[in-house]
């Protein structure tokens, strides 16, 4: 008889990922920190494979973490949309702007579920630099936008923080001096506080190679120009640290959704902003 997996186990497992420590998920689920790992070992044994590095800094994924990351994200969101959806029919339209580091994350998907759920709803994801997505916004394209704080063009209706991770490109001496960095391009805060976490760490540094999208950057650390700055989403099996220690620390980002006041009370579109929180 196949093995099921609990959902409360998979909840703990992405709660500990996205916190970075048993202990801060642990607060954040009202549960004491050897109850939470005793969850996370029960998980596991289920998979019959490690899932996380532990350091007394925080946790980082194994490769076997990295491949049960994303299916885990599915599980839960299906879970909660089938929760709150059965029953109901959605129809009209939703556009949302992503940023681009976003859109290759398990939200795209999150949206094609709840669209499936709905065949008579029309969902639009749009990622596009800041300027046009604050026209679509304005014009009534996009209904909610999900982005840096900053680069939101409406006002701030919630927010959430998210770690920065380092990728390591492959045959990369993280030791080197100076060490390699791939950067974005564009003027964002992530490449700030890239250079500002080296420049504290007082590590020397040289840039061998900078895109503005996140396709480029990754095509630079699978071709081993460097080391780079991502949301752990984004972060391939090939490319992850496992030393934590081996550089400085990266400061979160604070991501924050905007709502066009045209489109409150829409019922599409209050269930797409709740599958948006729920996955983020």
């Amino acid at each position: 008889m196949p093995k099921d997996l609990d959902i409360t186990l998979l909840r703990s497992f992405v709660t500990v990922v996205r916190a970075g420590s048993i202990s801060r998920a642990a607060t954040a689920l009202g549960q004491t920190q050897p109850a939470l790992s005793q969850q996370v070992r029960k998980l596991e044994r289920a998979v019959g494979r490690p899932l996380l590095h532990r350091s007394p800094s925080g946790v980082s994924l194994t490769r076997a973490g990295e491949e049960l990351l994303p299916y885990a994200d599915r599980i839960l969101g299906l879970c909660a949309q089938a929760m709150s959806e059965t029953g109901r029919v959605l129809t009209g339209r939703c556009g949302v702007g992503l940023l681009e580091d976003l859109a290759a994350s398990q939200l795209p998907q999150t949206l094609a579920d709840l669209a499936q759920l709905h065949p008579g709803a029309t969902l639009e994801v749009l990622s596009m630099p800041d300027t046009a997505m604050r026209e679509a916004y304005d014009a009534g394209r996009v209904q909610l936008v999900l982005n840096e704080v900053p680069a939101l063009p409406g006002p701030l209706r919630w927010t959430v923080r998210r770690p920065l991770v380092w990728a390591v490109g492959q045959g990369v001496d993280v030791a080197a001096d100076p060490l390699p960095v791939v950067l974005f391009s564009n003027a964002c805060s992530w490449r700030t506080s890239v250079l500002t976490a080296l420049e504290r760490a007082e590590r020397p540094w040289r840039m061998t190679f900078e895109s503005n999208s996140l396709a480029g950057v990754l095509a630079a650390l699978r071709a081993g120009l460097g080391v780079a700055a991502v949301l752990p989403t984004n972060l391939e099996p090939a490319v992850a640290c496992h030393n934590k220690d081996a550089l400085p620390a990266l400061p979160d980002v604070e991501l924050g959704l905007a709502r066009h006041p045209r489109s409150e009370a829409d019922p599409l579109i209050d269930a797409v902003e709740t599958a948006l929180r729920r996955t983020i």
